[in-house]
């Protein structure tokens, strides 16, 4: 049935809830309010602002207000989910081109060796118990799965293994040590972390077929791989000299910055397209091209400036939302899939936490202390799991029960974090906190996700 964008009021007898723009509008608004005044509510037990967004979405779903009949047919009617999962999907977009810009690598290079040790030793324990946990899941979730054995694998240990940096970002500037040794080394291994999970998600969408029946030749991962090596390769080695070479031109103090941003912008999107087309989610485009970005002249970082705003004061939220609106913690029932909760739970922080803190001790030579407090940040999901979470719900690699089991996780893990770290932090002095290039945490004092 098609929607008309607009009505023609209520005097002439039409609902404007009935008309795609006006639904649209209010709920957005109605996002916003729920999700601030949530947040505004968890600030003082200081936990990332995704927490609200995410308990938003929850509270205006299935699992709560959605249950009423009115509520959920006059709001968030199901002919209305189209627009509003295009609308978040494209602040994702954004938001992923935006982690790219702020992704400098020259954090990466000063902590040398010392941060890929850590990172990987919180990949692999992670990654190698999602092994045993597929056939648990079937177990305790008899539903039939779309998913093979070895796409589903990766893809549950991609999201296990997964650091939230922007939330670590967070954590690390409210206690004072972004700009410390400490600070740098955790920074540069969640990024690597991040970057590893990306081509992990990357590799399990590709061999996946996503979640579907296969379409094309038997050889469509290797073709897909393949080309997606081909557009990083075009991304890092013809576009960013351009780049470059554009971001010269232009200086910091150019008239053109509003269409030098323009350009990049639309260049994220056309990326994003580009890696749809290839068959991998949308969202690696636009984060490689933010990658590929030139950090000469503050190019990257006025691009930053400008788009942050929208992106993290509203499509992002919303993006979140409907993370929520899409879980239904009904989902979960007996004592089964809850055990499989706990499960999940332990793996996910124990195995990220014992991997990290082993290395960081016995390989690095770091403080018993720092180490136990480096495991407990690398083990927080935050916004970087649920894009991972959601990708694979939209790709029918996970059922709804599995995406409400790994969603609850997700929660739990990000909101222990801050206390933890703020426990074994204690006597540290957060009165100044020193920058560092390329890995600032923008944005005011707001925990972005």
């Amino acid at each position: 049935m098609a929607v008309k964008m607009a009505s023609d009021g209520l005097w002439q007898g039409e609902n404007p809830l009935d008309f795609a723009l006006p639904l649209l509008a209010v709920q957005i608004a109605v996002v916003l309010v729920i999700t601030q005044g949530l947040a505004f509510a968890l600030k003082p037990l200081r936990q990332p602002r995704v927490i609200a967004e995410i308990l938003g979405g929850i509270l205006l779903g299935p699992s709560a207000l959605g249950r009423l009949g009115p509520f959920r047919r006059t709001i968030f009617p199901e002919w209305s989910t189209p627009a509003l999962d295009t609308v978040s999907g494209l602040g994702l977009l954004l938001f992923l081109f935006l982690v790219g810009l702020e992704l400098d690598f020259r954090a990466v290079r000063r902590v040398g060796p010392r941060s890929v040790a850590i990172a990987a030793a919180g990949i692999v324990p992670p990654l190698l118990a999602a092994a045993g946990i597929v056939p648990l899941l079937d177990l305790a979730i008899p539903a039939p799965r779309q998913a093979s054995y070895l796409s589903l694998c990766v893809f549950l240990g991609a999201a296990l293994s997964v650091t939230a940096l922007p939330v670590l970002a967070c954590i690390l500037k409210e206690l004072g040590l972004l700009g410390v040794p400490f600070g740098e080394t955790a920074m540069a291994a969640a990024a690597v972390n991040d970057v590893f999970a990306w081509t992990l998600l990357a590799l399990a969408l590709a061999v996946s077929g996503g979640g579907r029946e296969p379409k094309g030749p038997p050889l469509a991962p290797v073709y897909i791989l393949s080309s997606g090596a081909v557009f990083m390769a075009f991304t890092f080695f013809a576009l960013r000299p351009l780049m470059a070479r554009l971001a010269r031109r232009t200086g910091p103090c150019s008239s053109d910055s509003n269409l030098t941003c323009s350009c990049a912008v639309a260049c994220a999107l056309l990326a994003g397209a580009v890696t749809d087309a290839i068959g991998v989610h949308p969202v690696f485009g636009a984060f490689v091209f933010g990658l590929a970005m030139p950090r000469e002249e503050g190019f990257a970082e006025r691009i930053g400036e400008k788009v942050a705003p929208l992106v993290s004061g509203l499509m992002l939220p919303l993006y979140f939302a409907t993370s929520g609106l899409h879980t239904n913690v009904d989902n979960v029932q007996g004592v089964a899939a809850w055990g499989m909760v706990a499960l999940v739970v332990a793996v996910a922080v124990v195995g990220k936490f014992a991997g990290t803190f082993a290395v960081a001790v016995a390989g690095t030579g770091m403080a018993r202390r720092e180490a136990a407090a480096l495991g407990v940040a690398m083990s927080a999901k935050g916004l970087v799991e649920l894009i991972v979470l959601n990708i694979g719900k939209e790709k029918k690699v996970l059922d709804d029960t599995t995406f409400a089991i790994f969603v609850i996780m997700a929660l739990t893990t990000t909101v222990i974090a801050t206390p933890l770290m703020t426990a074994l932090y204690r006597h540290q002095s957060t009165a100044t906190t020193p920058e560092v290039d390329g890995m600032e945490l923008k944005g005011g004092d707001a925990c972005p996700a």
